[in-house]
C-alpha cells in the first residue's frame, strides 16, 4: 500500500492537470532524512492473441528532488512465455541486460515530486502466441537514480479471453431544471464473437447528477453513483439495456450544461482498476440499499470463469448531456483578514472565497469557467510563506515556475474545482510585519480577469474584493476568513474527479480523451 496522500496520488494521475500539480504542498521531512524513490505499476489483464496494451509506471519521491540517470527496470522473467515487454515508440535509452529484463535510462535531469508522475518509460505488454486464457505472472518494476536507493513494485499480469464490450456511440441529450428528475439508458452490447461473462459499468457523472434510486449491485460514494456490476452473460452480437433514473441537484447552476457517462470494463479489468484505486487510498464506495439492478433481454446467467479482457476499448464509452433550464446562480464572496502585530512579527492570513449560493460551482470540466483569487500583499509586510497553489503574478501572467515562492507583492491562487453552497476555501499566507503602518492594506480579489475563460456571472460582484488590514485603527473591512489550507477537494472523503478520468490514468481508458465531450480542468 502506498503511503503518500490521496491528493498527491490524484495529481500524479494527471486528472486535474497543472493546477493540482502546482498545489500539492510538500510534506516537511525530518532533518537529514534520506530522499526515497517510489514506483507503482498497474495490474493488467491482456486479451490472448491481441496486440496488448501500452502503460507506464507512476514515479514519485518522498520530497521534491531533481534526479540524474533516472532508470526504470522491468523484470518480467516470471512471465516467461506468457507476455513480452518492449519499449513503446516514445521510450528510448533501453537495453536488455538479460532475457526477461528491460532497463530504460534517461540521461537528463528530471524533476520528481511527492505526487506520482506518469508517462515516462512507457512499454508495450504483448501476450505471446502460446499464452492461454488463465495464464498469470508478476512484473517487477524498479526505479533508481544516481545517489538514491532503488524502489520496486510488483504488478500482477494476466492473460484472458478476448471480448469486445461496446456502448452506444451516440450521445444522450436531456433537458431538466434544477431539482428535476430524468432517466437515461444504460446499454451494453457485445460487438465481438465471444460471450461476455459479466461486465462492470464505471460512471463519470458531474456533481449535480445524482441517482434517484439505489441498487445493491451498484456502489455509491457520498450519495454519488460510481459503479454497477452485472453477472449476466451477454451473447456475441447481442445487447441488453436498463434505464437509470437521476435527479438534478437543486444547487445546479443554471442555465448551463451538465455532463455524464459510463464506461464498460470486463470483470477482470475492473479488478485491475479497483486495485489501482485502493493503492491510491480510494474506494468505489459501498453497495446501495435497494434491489438488484438487472440488464434485461437474456434470461440465462452463468458464473464467470477465467479472465476476460476487452479487445477494443475504444467503443466502451457512452455519454450524456443535460441542458439545465431556468436561472440559478451563485454569489462568490471574497474573504480577507484583519491582523495585528509588531515589527518583526509573522502573522498568518487565511484568505480566499466563500460560495453563498444558491448554486454550487463545478469547474471540473476542461473549458469550464474558473474563478481566480488574486492576493495583493499589504504595504509594510512581506510574504514569507506561500503555498504552492499560489504563484507570483506579473501583469496578468502567473509565474508557475516559482509557485509558492515568498517575496512577491501579488499572487494568483486557484481554488478547488468544486465549490459547494456555503463552503469556504482559504489559503494560508504568512506575512512578516517589516514596518508598523496604521491601516496597512492589501486586497483579496476573486473572479479576477485573466487570459483564460473566467466565471463572470457572480450574483453580487460588489463583494468580490475584500481587504487585508494590518494594524487597523478602527473598523473591520477585512472580511471573514476560515483557517486552514486551500483544499484540493471540497469533499475530502470522495473522489475529486470522476472515475472516468481515473480510468484514463489507470491505462484502461486512454481512449476517453477522444470520447468525452470535455476533459478535466487544467488551469
Amino acid at each position: 500500500m502506498l503511503t503518500h496522500s490521496t491528493r498527491r496520488w490524484l495529481a500524479g494521475l494527471g486528472v486535474a492537470g497543472a493546477f493540482v500539480a502546482a498545489s500539492a504542498s510538500p510534506a516537511v521531512a525530518a532533518e537529514e532524512a534520506p530522499i526515497e524513490l517510489g514506483a507503482y505499476f498497474n495490474d493488467t489483464t491482456l486479451a490472448a492473441g491481441s496486440e496488448g496494451k501500452i502503460d507506464s509506471p507512476l514515479l514519485f519521491a518522498s520530497e521534491p528532488v531533481v534526479v540524474q540517470g533516472l532508470t526504470v527496470t522491468y523484470d518480467y522473467r516470471n512471465l516467461d512465455g506468457v507476455v513480452d515487454i518492449t519499449p513503446d515508440s516514445s521510450t528510448w535509452g533501453c537495453e536488455t541486460p538479460e532475457a526477461g529484463v528491460l532497463a530504460c535510462t534517461d540521461p537528463f535531469e528530471i524533476d520528481l515530486y511527492e505526487w506520482a508522475s506518469g508517462g515516462l518509460f512507457s512499454v508495450v505488454m504483448t501476450p505471446t502466441a502460446k499464452a492461454a486464457d488463465g495464464a498469470t505472472g508478476n512484473l517487477k518494476v524498479t526505479v533508481s537514480a544516481e545517489g538514491l536507493a532503488p524502489a520496486s513494485h510488483t504488478a500482477k499480469v494476466r492473460v484472458g479471453e478476448g471480448v469486445d464490450l461496446a456502448a452506444p456511440g451516440e450521445e444522450t441529450n436531456i433537458s431538466s431544471a434544477p431539482g428535476g428528475t430524468f432517466s437515461a439508458p444504460l446499454t451494453l452490447s457485445n460487438a465481438g464473437k465471444t460471450d461476455a461473462k459479466g461486465a462492470v459499468a464505471v460512471f463519470d457523472l458531474d456533481h449535480s447528477i445524482r441517482p434517484d434510486k439505489q441498487f445493491s449491485n451498484c456502489t455509491y460514494d457520498d450519495g454519488r453513483l460510481r459503479t454497477c456490476a452485472f453477472s449476466e452473460v451477454t451473447a456475441a452480437g447481442k445487447a441488453r439495456s436498463a434505464s437509470l433514473s437521476y435527479t438534478l441537484g437543486k444547487d445546479t447552476y443554471a442555465p448551463g450544461n451538465e455532463y455524464g457517462g459510463y464506461n464498460w470494463l470486463t470483470v477482470a479489468e475492473f479488478e485491475d482498476f479497483n486495485a489501482y484505486l485502493q493503492a491510491g487510498g480510494y474506494s468505489v464506495g459501498k453497495p446501495g440499499d435497494g434491489p438488484v439492478l438487472s440488464l434485461p433481454e437474456a434470461p440465462s446467467k452463468v458464473a464467470a470463469r477465467g479472465f476476460q479482457a476487452d479487445t477494443d476499448p475504444m467503443n466502451n464509452w457512452s455519454s450524456m448531456t443535460i441542458k439545465v433550464n431556468g436561472k440559478n446562480g451563485a454569489d462568490l464572496v471574497a474573504l480577507g483578514a484583519q491582523l495585528t502585530g509588531d515589527a518583526g512579527d509573522v502573522v498568518k492570513a487565511a484568505l480566499g472565497v466563500r460560495n453563498d449560493g444558491p448554486a454550487a460551482l463545478d469547474f471540473s470540466r476542461g473549458g469550464s469557467p474558473v474563478t481566480k483569487i488574486d492576493i495583493a500583499v499589504p504595504q509594510g509586510t512581506t510574504a514569507v510563506k506561500v503555498p504552492e497553489v499560489c504563484a507570483p503574478l506579473e501583469g496578468d501572467q502567473q509565474d508557475w515556475e516559482n509557485a509558492g515562492k515568498p517575496g512577491a507583492k501579488l499572487y494568483r491562487c486557484y481554488p478547488d474545482v468544486f465549490i459547494g453552497v456555503g463552503e469556504k476555501q482559504t489559503v494560508d499566507i504568512d506575512l512578516r510585519i517589516d514596518k508598523v503602518i496604521a491601516n496597512a492594506a492589501g486586497t483579496v480579489t476573486i473572479n479576477a480577469k485573466c487570459e483564460c475563460e473566467g466565471f463572470t456571472d457572480d450574483l453580487k460582484p460588489a463583494n468580490d474584493v475584500a481587504k487585508i488590514l494590518v494594524n487597523a485603527t478602527g473598523g473591520s473591512g477585512g472580511g471573514d476568513g476560515d483557517g486552514g489550507s486551500l483544499p484540493i477537494t471540497g469533499q475530502s472523503t470522495g473522489l475529486i474527479a470522476g472515475l472516468g478520468a481515473l480510468l484514463l490514468a489507470a491505462g484502461v481508458g486512454g481512449y476517453l480523451v477522444a470520447k468525452r465531450r470535455r476533459t478535466r480542468f487544467v488551469a
